[in-house]
């Protein structure tokens, strides 16, 4: 099952049908069983069955919830890490993370700066090495159960970053930095293991990079992730957690004004977003 956030409200599809609920966005993706609540939601008499909504209707699947990050979680993140921050003496940094039993954790958006399907994303004025970073993410609860899926772009100066792992913020989080969507994935089963993360990088109509990775490949439980970010911290209104890459572009590549940048988990399905200065 998957919920939609539209400029009309909120729509859950199942089974080939799309049913629009008005209930309340945070209502909804709050509750501690988020797939029995949305049954319920489509058992309601007199719902609506609609017919699929138009791509430029589509909204970030995000409410009240912050955006938070991990990294290291993957072995090729590691390495990159490693790789653009060697001249600054932090290189050793990422090997410890990569290792250690605490995650890296950071925080990546508030709700108003996070971008949805069909919106641009930005690269920063005040760097020259850019990248995208697609991300499994986590819907997390109040209580910090995983009750959804979807997609995530945490884009990234990598430059910015390498000079000085102090700088992670300024590299990961400004205007344009996130996109999430394009819905939120329903099940009451984990992702199967066979999931894959494929990105597609295209300029000019031309694909210049891709790569995929499946969710096996990262080093970190998802409930371990969760419950580290919970361990201090109450989120009111749930979170949404990006788990990290595995998937990182060659050091000689750059993203350009006007690349679209293609994440596609499926069964999710994409998340499709160009690039702005």
């Amino acid at each position: 099952m998957r919920l939609f956030k539209t400029k009309a409200g909120a729509l859950i599809e199942t089974n080939g049908g799309l049913y629009r609920t008005h209930t309340d966005w945070d209502s909804l993706v709050c509750s501690e069983d988020l797939h029995q609540r949305l049954q319920e939601e489509i058992a309601r008499p007199g719902i609506a069955k609609l017919a699929a909504p138009l791509p430029g209707d589509l909204l970030a699947p995000v409410g009240r919830q912050e955006v938070w990050a991990a990294g290291v979680t993957y072995w090729r993140s590691r390495s990159a890490r490693m790789e653009e921050s060697q001249n600054s003496g932090g290189s050793t940094f990422y090997d410890k993370v990569y290792e250690a039993e605490r995650p890296e954790l950071f925080f990546k958006a508030a709700p108003f700066r996070v971008t949805g399907p069909g919106q641009p994303v930005r690269i920063r004025r005040d760097s020259a090495w850019n990248v995208p970073e697609p991300e499994l993410t986590l819907l997390l609860s109040p209580k910090g159960r995983i009750e959804a899926y979807t997609i995530g772009n945490d884009m990234s100066s990598r430059d910015i970053e390498g000079e000085n792992p102090l700088y992670l913020p300024q590299a990961k989080c400004y205007d344009g930095s996130c996109a999430i969507g394009p819905c939120l994935y329903v099940s009451p089963a984990p992702l199967p293991e066979t999931t894959e993360i494929v990105l597609e990088i295209s300029r000019g109509g031309k694909t210049v990079f891709g790569g995929s990775v499946g969710i096996t490949q990262i080093r970190r439980k998802f409930e371990e992730l969760a419950a580290f970010l919970f361990r201090e911290m109450s989120f009111p209104h749930g979170c949404l957690l990006m788990t990290g890459t595995g998937i990182v572009p060659p050091n000689d590549f750059t993203l350009q004004a006007g690349d679209e940048v293609r994440i596609q988990i499926e069964p999710i399905g994409s998340l499709i977003n160009r690039v702005e200065l």
